[in-house]
């Protein structure tokens, strides 16, 4: 069991396990650089010799009977904690063994919570048939023969299903098909579970799923614009970013991050990444090269767009780009 599947598993911890756990140094090495989350008390903080160190440096301390789970950032968000989390990892230049809490969070939009069992957020994008089963299958959805790909969740008791207008079997991509809806079915009665009911860790990672689909398995080879939740994680890295290399003509809006320079102002999209300066688009080539880990990310995942991004908003603030 990695420690990422255990995080969206929602394994619980005891503290007796984790002190064994802690024994093994590689082990200890990847996990004392993640956020550890009590359930029932909302406590949170990073391992330290039997103790938890919250973002805000307060040491908790843990009862023989607690149990702890690796924080997810649904966790984190209903918590209330997830900024203060964010500016720790910059803070302290801890660098997570994957995406924990700048990991992309989904959650139910009001329209999906109260008046429908479906989500439709994804509907009308299209995708290639063969490289979004190939995604999806190694991330644990099927294929199913009457009504496509679904990932069961034993556990929960319940089936996550992808509805589109497709044949998923075609031998080639020479009709894309239409992605439609997700829906929710209870194992059991096999009727549509209302998406309130659906746990945040689980519906956060069924809708990254698709928006991975739709990122990377779009129609054309080109990527369709960047989702919301993708460039809202770009836009926590460009504060953080921004605040930790001092860069105080930077402001990070929801889309884009303006600069203001005596160059002029310049907008950069926290999506596609292109640079424009009084509407008129700067073309700016990203180098992709092994230095560029030279930008700091909080995270071990390889994501050369958000640092190219970073390395945009810096050389533009600096006035190295104008």
């Amino acid at each position: 069991l990695s420690l990422e599947q255990a995080m969206l598993s929602q394994t619980l911890f005891s503290v007796a396990e984790l002190h064994r756990i802690m024994e093994h140094p590689v082990v200890k090495a990847m996990l004392s650089k993640l956020v550890l989350f009590n359930p029932e008390t909302q406590a949170s903080g990073f391992w330290q010799d039997g103790h938890l160190l919250n973002a805000e440096g307060e040491k908790i301390t843990l009862k023989a009977s607690d149990k702890l789970l690796i924080a997810h950032p649904s966790h984190l968000f209903y918590a209330v904690q997830w900024d203060l989390y964010q500016k720790y990892l910059f803070d302290k230049e801890i660098k997570q063994p994957f995406k924990q809490v700048f990991r992309e969070l989904y959650v139910p939009t009001k329209d999906e919570l109260e008046t429908s069992n479906r989500s439709e957020r994804y509907q009308g994008h299209q995708v290639q048939p063969q490289k979004t089963v190939a995604l999806l299958r190694g991330r644990g959805w099927t294929v199913n023969y009457e009504e496509g790909l679904q990932r069961v969740y034993h556990k929960e008791g319940f089936r996550a299903t992808i509805y589109a207008a497709a044949d998923w079997y075609t031998p080639s991509d020479v009709e894309a098909p239409t992605l439609e809806y997700v829906v929710f079915y209870n194992l059991k009665d096999g009727k549509e579970v209302p998406m309130k009911e659906i746990n945040p860790v689980i519906f956060s990672e069924v809708m990254r799923d698709v928006d991975l689909v739709v990122s990377v398995a779009h129609v054309g080879g080109v990527d369709p614009e960047a989702s919301h939740s993708t460039m809202q994680m770009r836009g926590a890295l460009a504060r953080e970013s921004a605040r930790l290399f001092k860069l105080t003509n930077v402001e990070v809006k929801e889309r884009y991050i303006l600069v203001k320079t005596e160059h002029g102002d310049y907008s950069l999209h926290l999506g596609s990444g292109m640079i424009s300066k009084g509407g008129l688009q700067i073309n700016v080539v990203a180098v992709q090269s092994q230095h560029r880990g030279r930008v700091f990310l909080p995270f071990v995942d390889d994501d050369p767009k958000t640092a190219e991004i970073i390395s945009k908003m810096k050389l533009l603030s600096e006035g190295k780009i104008y």
